[in-house]
C-alpha cells in the first residue's frame, strides 16, 4: 500500500487500456504515469531508475542491449505488425521500398520504426548509405512529412492512422512478415531489486495482460475509449486499435526471434545477447492472468 510504480507511457497506451477496461481500478498500491513519444526514452528513463516499468515496440529494447541499460524484458505482447508502415504522402509515384534509393525517410532513432525501415532495407538488398534518414520524433516527423520535406515516413500507429484517415496518406509497404510485431515491458534493475516494488510490478503485469484480453474482447469499446483517450477522430482510433492490439504472450517465444532478427541479422550493432537482458519471473503470472481471462 506504500508502493508507487513510476509507468512510462505513450499516449493512448498502457494508461488508457488500464482505465478503459476497469484493471485499475482495484490495484493496492498508486501508480503514476508519464507520457513519452515513443520507446528509446522509457528505455533512458528506466535505465536511470526514474521510471520502472514500460512497453515498448520491438526495437528499442534491443538497442538498450547493446548499449548495456540496465533494464530487463519482464513482459511480452504480439501483433501482425500490419499497423507499422512506411507511408508516401497521397500524390507519391513512390511503387515499392526499393524506390527510396536516395530518398528521405522521417524516422525516430532507435524505435521500432527504425527497426522495420532496417529490416527492409536488408530486404532490398540496401544499406543504410543507400537512402537518407531523418530522425525525428513523431509530431515533428509529421510536420516534415505533410510538408514535403521527407519523401517517406516510418511510423505506428495512431500515427499511422491519423495520416491514413487524415491527410490520405498512402502505404508503400507495412511491417507484416518483415517484423515480429511484438511488444515488451521492461523494468528498470532497481524496481525489480526492490521487493515491494517487485511484487507491485507482478501485480500490474498481470492487470495489463487482462486489460489486453479484454480490448479483444471489447474492440469497438476499447476503440472508442482509445479514440477519446488519444484526442483523434474515432475513425482513425478504430482503424488503429483494429490492427494494433497486443495480447500477452510468454516470453520463452521472442527470444529467439529477436536475437535473430535484429543482432545476429546484424541490422543491430551485436555485442550483448538478448536472451541475457530477459527475467521471466513473471510468466507464470501472466500465463494464469491471460487463461482465466479467455
Amino acid at each position: 500500500a506504500t508502493v508507487t510504480l513510476d509507468v512510462g507511457d505513450q499516449k493512448g497506451g498502457t494508461e488508457a487500456l488500464l482505465r478503459a477496461s476497469g484493471e485499475l481500478d482495484s490495484a493496492p498500491y498508486d501508480v503514476a504515469f508519464s507520457t513519452f513519444t515513443s520507446g528509446p526514452p522509457q528505455v533512458e528513463a528506466a535505465t536511470a531508475g526514474q521510471i520502472d516499468f514500460a512497453v515498448t515496440g520491438n526495437t528499442p529494447p534491443v538497442f538498450g542491449v547493446a548499449a548495456n541499460a540496465r533494464i530487463k524484458v519482464v513482459s511480452a505482447y504480439t501483433n501482425d505488425a500490419s499497423g507499422d508502415q512506411i507511408l508516401v504522402p497521397p500524390d507519391s509515384t513512390l511503387a515499392s521500398f526499393a524506390d527510396l534509393r536516395g530518398k528521405k525517410i522521417a524516422v525516430g532513432k532507435g524505435s521500432s520504426a527504425h527497426g522495420h525501415v532496417l529490416l527492409q532495407l536488408q530486404k532490398a538488398g540496401l544499406t543504410t548509405d543507400d537512402v537518407q534518414l531523418v530522425f525525428l520524433q513523431p509530431a515533428d516527423a509529421l510536420t516534415a512529412f505533410t510538408s514535403g520535406e521527407v519523401d517517406a515516413w516510418a511510423i505506428w500507429d495512431p500515427f499511422t492512422a491519423i495520416a491514413q484517415v487524415q491527410n490520405g496518406s498512402k502505404t508503400l509497404t507495412t511491417a507484416e512478415g518483415v517484423a515480429n510485431g511484438y511488444g515488451f515491458g521492461i523494468a528498470s534493475q532497481k524496481a525489480l531489486d526492490d521487493p515491494a516494488k517487485n511484487t507491485a510490478l507482478q501485480d500490474f503485469v498481470v492487470r495489463l495482460a487482462k486489460a489486453s484480453a479484454w480490448a479483444e474482447k471489447n474492440p469497438g469499446e476499447w476503440a472508442a475509449a482509445y479514440s477519446t483517450a488519444v484526442g483523434i477522430d474515432p475513425a482513425a482510433g478504430e482503424l488503429a486499435q483494429g490492427r494494433s492490439q497486443r495480447p500477452a504472450i510468454a516470453l520463452d517465444n521472442v527470444i529467439e526471434s529477436e536475437q535473430t532478427l535484429f543482432v545476429e541479422s546484424g541490422s543491430i550493432p551485436g555485442g550483448n545477447t538478448f536472451e541475457d537482458f530477459v527475467d521471466t519471473r513473471y510468466n507464470d503470472a501472466i500465463a494464469a492472468a491471460t487463461a482465466s481471462a479467455n
